[in-house]
């Protein structure tokens, strides 16, 4: 059958993710082509190219092909096979990378997968570790991934630029999602945080909590924000501090916002009081923008939703970030599936920003690798 599903073509290096994700959930192949053509250092970069290994190593059977300047990719996915695995990731991106795409495969595996993932836990461009931790694992239960085993457990911090963090993934297999309906994000009960600080004074946790409380204080009394201070072996190679915040609602929704110090030689040095009342704003603004789902995981909320039985699934959405409006575009063009989205006004809602409600009936996805015990 897979020899039958047409090729989809891309072009460009955007989006590289999904695209391989999303082929690797259907089962269609798929070639890009133009990746970086007309830059003068053309072709896949090392972190894409450390992804590509991963999605080799977590399925069976899987043909991929690159062209010599690497500027074309080819790839016939296997089936998704699973087990205990190792990765060294990038240090050019986070282990978040390549977690976020873990977390939409994981549950359809073969085999239970347990990996063991090395690099930079926290950065400033990827989803950090913590707030994977925090937010997805959370999502990925309310569609009936759970157990014991469903766990992220971080074992060594890194910051970049040298990375030398650790983190253990581990998720049980599902032969079904259930759908969900996920409409009324409820009110906020309480805040939860971590500050962490590596190869650097451990005061600095608690400069960055002190003025993020000053900001929260204002509008919750329950806060808690833990102080995380590795040393020796554990705390990777590079200094760094940094601080993420999640906001939980009396109905389960959690949202998140996060902040890390600039790279060591990179950028001006950061205040940790500047860094922790930063950190607190973005919670109120994520808080504002609001939804059941925060917007670091709108796509996996969507594709769990793609994927669940043939029946209706609704989730409340803050605005839709560009990446999600892209994710919309992809799962049409590999699943041929349409949400029917409405959008709600601030007066309708009577919170913060804009939501959007999107619906649609998922496509009776079953994981077939899975055997029947």
């Amino acid at each position: 059958a897979a020899g039958e599903a047409q090729c989809l073509s891309y072009t460009g290096c955007n989006f590289l993710r999904q695209r391989l994700v999303l082929a690797t959930l259907s089962g269609r192949p798929l070639k890009i082509r133009k990746i970086r053509a007309k830059e003068e250092d053309p072709g896949l970069r090392d972190f894409e190219a450390s992804f590509i290994r991963l999605i080799d190593k977590v399925t069976n059977g899987s043909r991929i092909e690159i062209n010599q300047t690497g500027t074309t990719l080819y790839y016939q996915p296997g089936l998704l096979y699973g087990g205990s695995l190792e990765h060294d990731c990038s240090p050019s991106r986070g282990i978040g990378y390549y977690l976020e795409s873990l977390l939409c495969l994981a549950p359809f595996m073969k085999h239970p997968l347990k990996i063991v993932l090395r690099g930079v836990t926290n950065d400033q461009v990827d989803p950090s570790v913590d707030v994977l931790k925090a937010t997805a694992l959370p999502l990925l239960k309310k569609f009936g991934i759970d157990g014991e085993s469903l766990e992220i457990k971080i074992n060594r911090r890194g910051m970049p630029p040298k990375g030398g963090g650790e983190i253990l993934f581990s998720c049980p297999v599902r032969k079904v999602l259930q759908p969900v309906q996920f409409t009324d994000p409820g009110k906020i009960k309480r805040i939860r945080g971590t500050a962490y600080s590596v190869r650097v004074s451990p005061q600095m946790a608690n400069r960055m909590v002190e003025s993020a409380r000053s900001v929260l204080n204002k509008f919750l009394p329950d806060i808690y924000i833990y102080t995380d201070h590795m040393k020796g072996v554990s705390s990777g190679k590079s200094p760094g501090f940094g601080m993420c915040l999640t906001a939980e609602t009396i109905n389960g929704t959690i949202l998140s916002a996060e902040l890390a110090s600039n790279p060591q030689g990179q950028g001006a040095a950061v205040l940790p009081e500047e860094l922790g009342q930063n950190c607190a704003k973005l919670l109120l603004e994520e808080v504002y923008r609001g939804g059941c789902v925060d917007s670091t995981n709108q796509s996996l909320a969507l594709l769990l939703m793609t994927l669940g039985q043939r029946d209706v699934s609704k989730v409340l959405l803050g605005p839709l970030s560009p990446y999600t409006i892209e994710f919309l575009r992809h799962l049409r063009s590999f699943f041929q599936i349409m949400f029917k989205i409405e959008t709600k006004t601030a007066e309708e809602e009577h919170t913060g920003g804009e939501k959007v409600l999107m619906t649609c009936v998922g496509i009776g996805f079953c994981n077939l690798s899975k055997t029947i015990r």
